[in-house]
């Protein structure tokens, strides 16, 4: 009878061991939904650099277009440097375009780097004194390569790939298009 008593007193509940571990791995859980909630909120607040990656590159590629449709650029200049064109090759810093209005080119203005307004200032007015400006540079840079396609003449690809580094994330966003001599 007594065997009975003791063998049911220990089925009964847990012992501290049991609700130390249990403890353990419910922390060890609620840990990790802590730290991918953290991490998703992080690459959420990316998203707004995404996004100028993306109108930036954008932009490099209007400005192409544009000088070409308006005769500013002849077939023969709308390459990179080193094939006897306009474009300076490798990575650039995002700056004004300068006089002809182009970015990526000899003539941009490196006194003055592009820059963005992320939003209004203490006065709750975009477009004043007080706004919020945030530089590009030095952390986002722009490459413009373009290259021949094979077999066609009148036909060239345009890569621009712009990088940028926020905290410790590098990222890259890369925009293909294709120009034709013809507008």
């Amino acid at each position: 009878m007594k065997r009975q008593r003791k063998m049911s007193r220990q089925l009964a509940g847990f012992t501290l061991i049991e609700a130390m571990i249990s403890i353990v791995i419910l922390s060890f859980g609620v840990l990790s939904l802590a730290a991918v909630y953290a991490q998703g909120i992080m690459f959420a607040s990316l998203t707004q650099y995404d996004y100028i990656a993306e109108k930036k590159a954008e932009e490099a590629i209007e400005t192409i277009f544009t000088a070409r449709d308006t005769k500013i650029l002849t077939w023969a200049q709308i390459q990179n440097v080193s094939t006897g064109g306009v474009f300076i090759d490798g990575a650039q810093p995002l700056l004004d375009p300068g006089p002809d209005g182009l970015v990526g080119t000899a003539d941009d203005n490196t006194a003055l780097p592009d820059s963005i307004i992320i939003g209004p200032g203490v006065d709750g007015k975009l477009g004043t004194a007080d706004d919020v400006v945030v530089n590009l540079n030095p952390w986002m840079t722009r490459t413009i390569a373009m290259t021949p396609v094979t077999g066609e003449t009148n036909l060239r690809q345009i890569t621009i790939t712009i990088n940028y580094r926020v905290g410790r994330i590098t990222r890259t966003y890369t925009l293909i298009s294709y120009i034709s001599t013809f507008a």
